[in-house]
């Protein structure tokens, strides 16, 4: 195992940082399609999910492991969330940018025709025009599940038009996807914005297919940047009947994201694969996860488009992804200083070239404070083979710094 891979869960591993030891266990981790707060003890039990603070935060709207837009769906704690609705007499509210300022209505008009529904035979989601002649950017995990028990996928349209849909890759360390709709052409593709530039507090609006309902636009803010989520890897319950999804999740392994847009916008299963824009209309996310309480509200994560459309060049171009390569088995970190306890190191690795061993402590990855060993596996992703990284690290009470080049990963 290493840094490319779920981090483990577990006691083990040693150091020297005085008579609490760092040791996993710090996060315990479920990985869920939709979280939900744990209720006081007086209160009714809710379903399990993860509690506020932890760093594993969303369930993945996976098909096999669905949440924020599941393919196959998710058992839907919030149900509707009924939009809040401006008179017929009052202006739309004002998006604000530094070249651009366009009510949320005009913004929706301009995006709705990118976005589309992508169905299939047990499954669900939307997908993001890439391209006039018919390349779409989803999640992997909406076409695992529109594609389960052999059916084809099928893309629906702003316009209402359908065209069949063949896979062209897939990356399920990012969750990212690209398919191409069959003989079409003269499509609305998506302006491509810079996720590195986005600031919490910047508007945006969640566009795809929740609970079915295509073309479905909902408002909000960015509530945080540079989350990482750990999700998938749990089965789940039937879906209510009548929604339209496969009968039941069947669960896969965990997806560790690094880098997440946090937004408050509503996402519901349906919007996996949907597009999140700024106020100029750019896509500056790709929907992919949900955090709910089941007594209402929640918050959303997309995937950055600055690694989409590295991931998606490299699926168009060659069908597959390169990873970069760390060498490092790592596990939460408890004790007197928080970070990712290295248990393993892999002989002839970027880590073991650099000097990293079992038992040292990493703390800072790039410019990333690590508070755990999701954090080291969620930034290794983000980077590239080849790519030159500063590691901060604890051994015998000392911090160091050590550069890696990253590898390729086999």
């Amino acid at each position: 195992m290493n840094a490319n891979e779920p981090h483990e869960q577990g006691t083990g591993g040693w150091s020297q940082f005085g008579s609490t030891p760092p040791a996993a266990g710090g996060f315990p981790r479920r990985d869920t399609q939709i979280m939900e707060q744990p209720a006081p003890p007086s209160s009714p039990p809710k379903k399990l999910g993860f509690a506020a603070g932890r760093k594993a935060v969303a369930g993945l709207a996976l098909a096999a492991t669905a949440i924020g837009g599941g393919v196959v769906g998710a058992v839907v704690a919030n149900a509707f969330q009924p939009a809040q609705l401006a008179g017929s007499a009052t202006p739309s509210p004002v998006f604000k940018s530094a070249s651009n300022q366009l009510t949320v209505a005009q913004v929706a008009a301009k995006v709705q025709p990118t976005v589309v529904m992508i169905q299939g035979q047990s499954g669900e989601g939307s997908g993001v025009v890439l391209s006039e002649d018919g390349l779409i950017l989803t999640n992997n995990h909406v076409v695992v599940g529109a594609g389960q028990g052999g059916g084809q996928m099928t893309v629906k349209f702003n316009d209402g038009k359908t065209a069949k849909a063949s896979v062209v890759g897939t990356d399920p360390s990012t969750d990212l996807a690209v398919i191409r709709a069959e003989g079409v052409s003269g499509l609305t593709k998506a302006t491509l914005g810079d996720s590195d530039i986005v600031k919490v507090g910047d508007p945006v609006l969640a566009i795809g297919s929740p609970l079915g309902l295509d073309g479905s636009v909902t408002a909000g803010i960015v509530s945080a940047l540079d989350r990482t989520l750990t999700v998938g890897g749990e089965q789940r319950q039937q879906i209510p009947p009548g929604w339209g999804w496969g009968q039941q999740d069947q669960g896969s392994g965990t997806t560790t994201i690094g880098g997440a847009i946090q937004t408050d916008a509503s996402i519901n299963p349906g919007n996996s694969g949907g597009a999140l824009v700024n106020a100029a209309g750019e896509l500056i996310g790709i929907n992919t996860a949900i955090a709910s309480d089941a007594a209402g509200g929640g918050v959303g994560f997309a995937i950055p488009v600055n690694t989409a459309k590295q991931v998606s060049e490299q699926l168009i171009s060659s069908g597959k992804v390169s990873h970069a390569f760390l060498g490092v088995s790592v596990t939460d970190a408890t004790g007197d200083v928080p970070g990712a306890l290295v248990r393993q190191v892999t002989d002839g690795s970027p880590a073991a070239k650099a000097g990293l061993r079992q038992g040292d402590l990493i703390t800072k990855i790039g410019d990333k404070a690590v508070d755990g060993g999701d954090t080291v596996v969620g930034q290794v992703r983000g980077f590239k083979p080849g790519q030159q990284v500063k590691i901060t690290y604890m051994r015998d009470g000392k911090t160091s710094d050590v550069t890696v080049t990253l590898e390729e990963k086999k």
